[in-house]
C-alpha cells in the first residue's frame, strides 16, 4: 500500500530539509554555516548583485545571522567548501570532493571535443601552455593570460587561455582557490585541495549509491529525475538503476499536490518513513529568497507543491517581462505568497522597493505589510544599506 503525503506535509518536508524550517535569527558561527551547507548540499553562485548575490541572499534567507566573512574562510582558508558544477557553479561541501571526482572524469573527453570545435584547430596546445603557466604562476586570474588584441565578452566570447583554465577546473586539474571582485583565481588543485579528499578514490557504485542517497535526504521524497538532477552527478538512467537496485531501503509514495490532483509517485528512503512529516513548522516571518534558491531550482517541483510559477525574466526582453528582470519570491510560513521588483542603491545608502506582486488570495493586510516591511529592513542592513524606500506605486500590482 503507498503512504500518501499530504500536501502542507510535502512542503514543510522539502522546506525543513532545505534549512528553511529552523529559526532564522538564531546565532549561527562559523562551523554551523557548514552545518547547513551540508544540509542544504551546495549553494548555487551568481554574479548578479540587484541586492545581495545569490549565495550570499541563499544563506541569510535561512540564517539572518549569516556572515560573509565566514564563508569566504571556510573557502579559503579552512579549504571545508570548494567550487564547482552541479547544474550551475555552486560552493559544495569538501566532503563531497572525492565524488566529484567522477563528474571531472565524466567531463574531459566531454568538454574537449566541445571546445575543440569550439576554439578550432591548433587549440590543445593552449591547454597545456595554460596549464603550466598555472603551475608555474598560481593563483592566476583568466585576465592575466589574455592577450592584448582581445575583447572580453560573455562565455561565447572568451580567450583561448581561459577556455582552457576552464576546462582543467571542470576536469579538476585546477581549482578556484580564492575570488576578488568575484574573479575567479585559478590554481593547481593538489595546491588547494586538502590530500585526504583530493586523493580518495570512490568506485562507481559507492558513488551512484551516494549520489543518490544524498540528493533524496536533502529532498525528502523524489522520482529519479529529481534525484538525477538534484547534484546533476548522475544521469537518469543510472537513478533508476539505483532505485531498481535498492527496493528494500526504498519506500513508495504518493505526493499530493497544491491544486489536489491526483497524488504523484515518489520515492522516499524506508528508514526515514517514519518520521518524515515530523517536521517543525516554518517560521511565520516572511522571507525574501533568491530566484535561484534550491526550492525554486526545479520550477515543476515549486508550481506541484507550491502553486508558484516562477520565471526568472533576464533574458527576456524588457517589453515582454511579466513582472521585471530580477524579481525575488516571498516565502510565509510554508508559502510561496508573491514576489518582489527591488534593487539596492549604493550611492544612497537605499534598497528600492518598486513593485509588489501578492499571490491569488494572499491580502495585502497590514500585519503582513509590516512582516514585509520587517524583513526589507534586515535584508538593507545585511547589504548594508541604511534603509528602505518605497517608490511610488509600489502596491498597485
Amino acid at each position: 500500500m503507498t503512504i500518501t503525503i499530504s500536501n502542507i506535509d510535502a512542503r514543510r518536508i522539502f522546506l525543513a530539509r532545505q534549512g528553511l524550517s529552523m529559526p532564522p535569527g538564531r546565532g549561527m558561527d562559523k562551523a554551523g554555516l557548514l552545518a547547513l551547507i551540508e544540509t542544504i548540499g551546495f549553494v548555487q553562485i551568481d554574479s548578479i548583485r540587484t541586492v545581495e548575490r545569490a549565495h550570499d541572499l541563499i544563506l541569510f534567507s535561512r540564517n539572518q545571522t549569516y556572515r560573509k566573512a565566514h564563508l569566504a574562510e571556510l573557502l579559503e582558508k579552512d579549504r571545508a567548501l570548494f567550487e564547482h558544477w552541479t547544474h550551475d557553479a555552486s560552493f559544495i561541501p569538501m566532503a563531497f570532493y572525492p565524488y566529484w571526482k567522477h563528474r571531472f572524469r565524466r567531463e574531459e573527453a566531454r568538454l574537449m571535443e566541445r571546445w575543440r570545435k569550439w576554439q578550432g584547430e591548433g587549440f590543445a596546445a593552449v591547454f597545456d601552455e595554460t596549464y603550466e603557466e598555472v603551475r608555474r604562476r598560481g593563483p592566476i586570474f583568466a585576465r592575466e593570460l589574455k592577450q592584448d588584441d582581445h575583447v572580453s565578452g560573455g562565455w561565447w566570447n572568451w580567450h583561448p587561455a581561459k577556455t582552457a583554465l576552464e576546462y582543467h577546473w571542470r576536469t579538476g586539474r585546477v581549482s578556484i582557490c580564492h575570488r576578488v571582485n568575484f574573479q575567479k583565481a585559478y590554481d593547481l588543485a593538489e595546491r588547494v585541495v586538502p590530500d585526504r579528499h583530493r586523493l580518495a578514490e570512490i568506485d562507481h557504485d559507492a558513488f551512484v549509491d551516494w549520489a543518490c542517497r544524498a540528493a533524496l535526504t536533502r529532498l525528502g521524497f523524489a522520482t529519479t529525475g529529481e534525484i538525477a538532477a538534484f547534484f546533476a552527478l548522475v544521469s537518469p538512467d543510472e537513478a533508476k538503476g539505483w532505485a531498481a537496485a535498492n527496493r528494500d531501503s526504498l519506500v513508495e509514495v504518493g505526493v499530493e499536490t497544491v491544486d489536489g490532483e491526483r497524488p504523484r509517485a515518489a520515492l522516499a528512503l524506508a528508514a526515514e518513513i517514519e518520521t518524515l512529516c515530523d517536521v517543525p513548522e516554518p517560521p511565520t516571518r516572511i522571507r525574501v529568497l533568491s530566484p535561484f534558491d534550491p526550492i525554486l531550482r526545479d520550477r515543476n517541483r515549486a508550481e506541484r507543491l507550491f502553486g508558484f510559477s516562477y520565471r526568472i525574466e533576464i533574458f527576456v526582453p524588457e517589453a515582454k517581462r511579466q513582472y521585471g528582470y530580477y524579481v525575488f519570491p516571498l516565502l510565509e510560513g510554508d508559502r510561496l505568497i508573491g514576489r518582489i521588483d527591488m534593487k539596492a542603491d549604493r550611492k544612497r545608502g537605499k534598497l528600492d522597493v518598486t513593485r509588489l506582486w501578492l499571490e491569488p488570495g494572499i491580502r495585502a493586510s497590514a500585519g503582513r505589510l509590516a512582516r514585509l516591511d520587517a524583513e526589507l529592513s534586515r535584508l538593507a542592513r545585511f547589504s548594508g544599506l541604511e534603509g528602505v524606500h518605497y517608490l511610488p506605486g509600489f502596491r498597485e500590482a
